[in-house]
């Protein structure tokens, strides 16, 4: 069965930076691209990074294009999101997700694609 953990959330101030992590169990994670959604509160969730497998090509939303990196590290079963010079906008629940294994992400990504999901980790941005 195939399970994601988010961890490394936090409290941070405007400008700061957090490493999270999704760590993937079940699979072997080589064959799967991974996801990263964010929902802000009162507002729809948003797909904003994803790594794929084969390549290891990466994909960002605009709003976080250049602030944020995505990598990945298929020995230890484990996916990051590196957030760099984060603002308040960037608060909400971080959440990595996996789609079907054949599943490539391009330049859009759609929460419908993935299929299995973590239970989020709070990022926080307050000064």
């Amino acid at each position: 069965q195939l399970q994601l953990v988010e961890s490394g959330g936090g409290l941070v101030q405007p400008g700061g930076s957090l490493r999270l992590s999704c760590a993937i169990s079940g699979v072997t994670l080589d064959y799967y691209a991974i996801g990263w959604f964010r929902q802000a509160p009162g507002k729809e969730r948003e797909g904003i990074s994803c790594i794929n497998a084969r390549d290891g090509t990466r994909n960002y939303a605009d709003s976080v294009k250049g602030r944020f990196t995505v990598s990945r590290d298929n020995a230890k079963n484990t996916v990051y999101l590196q957030l760099n010079s984060l603002k308040s906008e960037d608060t909400g629940v971080y959440y990595c997700a996996a789609p079907d294994p054949m599943y490539y992400c391009s330049n859009f990504m759609s929460e419908v694609d993935f299929g299995s999901w973590g239970q989020g980790t709070q990022v926080t941005v307050s000064s």
